[in-house]
């Protein structure tokens, strides 16, 4: 199968054609689509049982602090909520609590290109 090229980018590295063309690696995509799923998730809850309480409310930062546990195996580093927990703490309270999806993936994104 042959890739197609976008004409002027031949000859530039991986970080320079995302870059160039305004797109996230792969690695802030997987992190992109896995906050938005934990947002999803998040909201499903607070729909449910009418209103999330977070021990940290009062703290900086967002207002849906996510705690992480402690494991002795380096393998559960890799569970899901393991690799997102840290960058959902990090994130703005105004992205956390946006009131809708379209709103919070714009806000998200904004987030990642300032960490990349």
């Amino acid at each position: 199968m042959a890739t197609k090229l976008v004409r002027g980018l031949e000859n530039k590295s991986y970080q320079e054609q995302l870059r160039e063309l305004g797109l996230f690696s792969l690695a802030n995509r997987r992190l992109r689509e896995n906050l938005i799923a934990l947002y999803n998730y998040l909201k499903e809850v607070v729909e449910r049982s009418g209103s999330v309480s977070s021990p940290k409310s009062q703290a900086r930062g967002n207002g849906l602090k996510l705690s992480q546990g402690r494991f002795r195996l380096d393998i559960r580093k890799n569970f899901y909520t393991e690799r997102v927990t840290k960058h959902w703490n990090g994130l703005p309270r105004e992205v956390v609590e946006a009131p809708s999806l379209g709103i919070f993936k714009r806000q998200v994104d904004i987030a990642l290109s300032d960490m990349a």
